[in-house]
């Protein structure tokens, strides 16, 4: 007896391999970010005997000019970018609820002033609105993560505005109003959790764009200043060697960009799920 297939045998990979992959990658450079000792030495330790050497069992990244590990400086690095990228972040989520849910709540006329501010800031793009925000308060860590904060937060206060529209309009928040409920009290207790939803999921995808913007901003000398082992700062120190040892600023790149691609994987997954496009 012969058995005939109608369609060809097609090995298929795992459902949500993409998301499994994405999120092992991140619980890992949490790791990394908590205890980066586990898994790389001093980043600061030059060895000018050993300048410039190539990718090997002894140096996996390398060594940079000044003979320092890269696969050292790039763990290390990963606790000063994701940090600026998640206060930036959280600056971004905290002010964007604030100002949308005031916005949303707020009269007609002081409501159409915020969204006509948030339209604005939104015009700039992130870059440029940072540099300027850096160029008056002056390089730093401090400064790249306020001016990351500010560059993004309409994003968040306009979801925000817009879900507070269609809270405000709720039942259980008119039946509120009707049995004497204080403002204070409908906002935390009825408005505010039902406004949050989408913005944690939001927040995931918003905090790769702050890592690269992070990193952009660093790499222009207005952020993390040498030695500290920044990823954008390794990027800008690397570049003038990039005939000779590419290494030294490619690498620290790959694993920047692999961080953003795995954010917005594990955030679009998250969103079709909230979005209940996901079985």
């Amino acid at each position: 007896m012969t058995l005939v297939l109608d369609r060809p045998l097609v090995l298929r990979p795992p459902r949500y391999a993409g998301f499994l992959v994405a999120a092992g990658f991140l619980v890992l450079m949490l790791a990394v970010v908590l205890v980066p000792g586990l898994f790389a030495g001093d980043p600061l330790a030059a060895d000018p005997m050993h300048v410039l050497e190539a990718p090997s069992t002894a140096h996996w990244f390398g060594t940079d000019q000044l003979g320092r590990d890269v696969f050292d400086r790039v763990v290390h690095g990963a606790r000063h970018s994701l940090a600026i990228a998640t206060a930036a972040t959280l600056l971004a989520v905290v002010a964007g609820v604030l100002l949308g849910m005031l916005a949303g709540l707020a009269h007609k006329y002081a409501d159409e002033a915020l969204a006509r501010s948030f339209d604005a800031l939104s015009a700039f793009p992130l870059i440029l609105l940072a540099l300027l925000f850096i160029a008056i308060a002056g390089p730093g860590a401090l400064s790249l993560v306020v001016a990351i904060g500010i560059a993004t937060l309409p994003h968040y206060a306009r979801v925000v505005r817009a879900q507070t529209f269609v809270v405000r309009q709720a039942g259980y928040v008119t039946q509120a109003v009707a049995f004497g409920r204080s403002r204070l009290r409908l906002v935390l207790r009825h408005v505010l959790p039902n406004v949050l939803g989408p913005v944690p999921v939001i927040a995931v995808i918003g905090l790769g764009e702050a890592i690269l913007a992070a990193a952009g901003l660093s790499f222009l000398g207005m952020g993390t200043q040498p030695p500290s082992p920044e990823w954008g700062a390794m990027l800008s120190e690397g570049r003038n060697y990039l005939s000779v040892a590419p290494w030294v600023s490619v690498l620290p790149g790959v694993v920047a960009t692999l961080t953003v691609i795995a954010l917005t994987v594990v955030g679009r997954h998250l969103q079709r799920r909230v979005e209940g496009r996901l079985g």
